[in-house]
């Protein structure tokens, strides 16, 4: 079983969704790093349960504390030990599923794994709660890589039958991309915003759920970052981000419309600008043969609709061997989508700044 990832910059998570505390270690950092503990309330804000109708009724503050790996907040060379308190628990929630496996759950194979010792409150070790001290590293890598010039941004391209506007990125500036960072939904179109919002809260009177799609951006990406096959970046990256509870499929650059495009217009054209190596298109997304090319990164990430609904659904009793029907109670997102987002960022900003940090270790 492994909870860490990461060779450079690495990270170790412990807890469950509803033990005491849950937390992450971080190893790697070098002393004499000042950590960015604003950052890091900031992403833990935006990320954070129980804000509005449009997530969990789970009310958690996510204040963290630091236990080891810094003196006066500075880090002092050793591993960081970060932990939060899950202070609104309600366990009593799940009595009623020990026995029978919510569909689309991780309980029925955890079950088996585990030999029937499966932590099923909140979905244990498999919740997305877990995300929450991701965004901890997840915001001192952001910062790591802030300092290298390196910026990542997120939106959601789409969620449910609701979509935001297409556009080039070329057009859009960066403070329009930092705006992204402030928004509890984060689109570019106001009228796409609310068209996602009635979504949400009409399956929510329903009893049901939606996904959606979120799309990432890295700016300023180092040429050469990443390696040939088994490490290649996009092999990282996905990696990463399909650690992130609920992830059905990534895609990079022209993704899967590739499939559909002749080599003469999917291939990008190389020129030069003020000195600079670009290309006119970016169907490769920023990667190519598994190295950074030096244009943005962009790739979209399948978010799933949430498993936990309110509609009666038939399921199994394992205990007794035989069909039954499930009603879940408790307290779940109509929707993952906004605060999965920030969870991609974080787990690829720790994904990136690990192989930034390889890289510069062959001076790259």
């Amino acid at each position: 079983m492994s909870y860490s990832f990461g060779k450079n910059f690495k990270v170790t998570l412990f807890g469950q969704s509803h033990s005491e505390d849950l937390g992450i270690v971080i190893d790697g950092i070098s002393a004499g790093y000042k950590i960015n503990k604003d950052l890091i309330r900031k992403n833990l804000e935006r990320r954070r349960p129980g804000k509005n109708n449009f997530s969990t009724a789970r009310k958690e503050d996510d204040d963290f504390k630091i236990l080891s790996g810094e003196v006066d907040g500075i880090t002092c060379g050793a591993p960081i030990c970060a932990l939060i308190e899950n202070k609104d628990r309600r366990s009593r929630d799940y009595e009623n599923l020990k026995d029978r496996p919510r569909p689309s759950h991780a309980d029925y194979p955890a079950y088996v794994k585990f030999k029937g010792f499966n932590d099923i409150r909140g979905g244990g070790q498999f919740s997305g709660r877990m995300t929450a001290p991701i965004v901890i590293a997840g915001s001192i890598a952001e910062d790591l890589l802030l300092k290298r010039g390196i910026k990542i941004f997120s939106r959601i391209k789409s969620l449910g039958e609701a979509s935001d506007i297409d556009f080039n990125l070329n057009d859009i500036g960066e403070e329009k991309l930092y705006d992204l960072k402030n928004e509890d939904f984060p689109v570019f179109e106001d009228s796409a915003r609310e068209k996602m919002q009635e979504e949400i809260l009409r399956a929510k009177e329903e009893g049901d759920s939606l996904g959606g799609i979120v799309e990432t951006f890295i700016l300023n990406m180092p040429v050469g970052i990443g390696e040939p096959f088994f490490d290649s970046l996009e092999s990282v990256i996905s990696h990463a981000v399909f650690s992130v509870p609920g992830i059905r499929g990534i895609e990079f650059g022209s993704g899967f419309e590739a499939a559909k495009m002749c080599g003469s217009s999917h291939n990008d054209e190389y020129y030069y600008e003020n000195g600079e190596v670009k290309t006119k298109t970016n169907n490769h997304g920023g990667i190519i043969g598994g190295l950074s090319s030096g244009m943005p990164i962009i790739f979209r990430t399948a978010v799933k609709p949430t498993s936990s609904i309110g509609k009666r659904q038939r399921t199994i009793s394992l205990r007794d061997k035989k069909n039954v029907d499930l009603e879940i109670v408790g307290r779940h997102d109509p929707s993952i989508v906004p605060r999965a987002l920030v969870a991609i960022e974080m787990i690829t900003a720790i994904a990136i700044l690990d192989l930034v940090m390889e890289g510069e270790r062959w001076k790259i």
